[in-house]
């Protein structure tokens, strides 16, 4: 009997033990393009949702994938469920949905639907005729490979061209494509990175084209556990003020310098929204009418 009980509390130690130093491993896709830094708020938002829910739910390793994919790639790798990552970003949509595990809140409070051009130097004039959801039809809108919204501007009936990220912005220039719209968080960093190496690309300066485009993280379906330990983690976040504070450490000056309520509005259609999105919580979305 008493070796018995020795036993079993020896085998409850070892279990304990093995529990304690357990972890999570979480791994997110590599850019494709090096040196990218597009995705760091995406990074920074995981890092702490992981880093909050530490006492609950234990330690923790995050690392990029080995490789650099494109999200086209990304999302089929995490389709697997031994795939080199467990963790994506990606806009959502009913198939997505369907697919993958959604954590519904939008990691960039929906800013990556207010959409700012690029365009080549002298299309300036050109794109001031462009007045309306219709006008959009006579242009080429250029999109990267496997880029949700892509399906968005299709069903308004806008022509797209796709192609490597990087391509992307040289084509603009050469007129192979007409507007390239890129989220208000990311085009001003993109064009300080390119100017020099592409003196033909400039920012439109008078439209905005919006949709609403909420981004969000994705799982595979058969990891549960991870989506709600980083669900809960973003929740967390939410309450405490610092998943404001990291949108406005990487957007703020972003959004002043894209000057809102000067721009035209063109607003689309997204008929890929999934009837379960959260758009009636203020809490997740960016409001342009509270930026001082």
């Amino acid at each position: 009997m008493k070796r018995s009980l020795t036993m079993s509390l020896l085998l409850l130690l070892l279990t304990t033990a093995t529990i304690a130093t357990a972890h999570t491993r979480v791994v997110y896709p590599a850019s494709e393009s090096r040196g990218e830094t597009r995705f760091d708020d995406l990074i920074e938002i995981l890092h702490t949702a992981l880093d909050t829910t530490v006492p609950d739910y234990g330690p923790y390793t995050l690392q990029s994938s080995p490789l650099g994919m494109n999200e086209a790639r990304y999302l089929a790798e995490l389709r697997k469920p031994a795939g080199t990552i467990n963790v994506a970003w990606s806009g959502t949509s009913e198939q997505k949905e369907r697919e993958y595990i959604a954590v519904r809140i939008p990691l960039r409070k929906g800013i990556l639907g207010y959409r700012i051009a690029f365009i080549a130097k002298d299309k300036q004039a050109d794109v001031d005729r462009i007045k309306t959801a219709k006008d959009l039809k006579g242009v080429i809108i250029g999109q990267g490979i496997g880029w949700g919204d892509t399906a968005i501007y299709a069903a308004n009936g806008i022509p797209v061209e796709t192609a490597g990220y990087d391509s992307l912005f040289r084509l603009c220039a050469a007129k192979r494509i007409d507007l390239f719209p890129r989220g208000i968080n990311e085009i001003f960093a993109e064009y300080a990175a390119r100017r020099d190496a592409i003196p033909n690309l400039a920012i439109e300066k008078n439209l905005l084209i919006y949709y609403p485009w909420p981004y969000y993280f994705f799982f595979n379906r058969s990891n549960a556990a991870l989506a709600k330990r980083v669900e809960a983690g973003l929740r967390k976040m939410i309450r405490n003020g610092s998943f404001d504070a990291i949108f406005m450490k990487y957007n703020r000056e972003a959004i002043l310098k894209a000057d809102l309520k000067h721009r035209r509005v063109i607003r689309l259609v997204n008929p890929t929204l999934p009837k379960d999105t959260p758009l009636n919580d203020p809490t997740l979305w960016f409001d342009p009418a509270t930026m001082k």
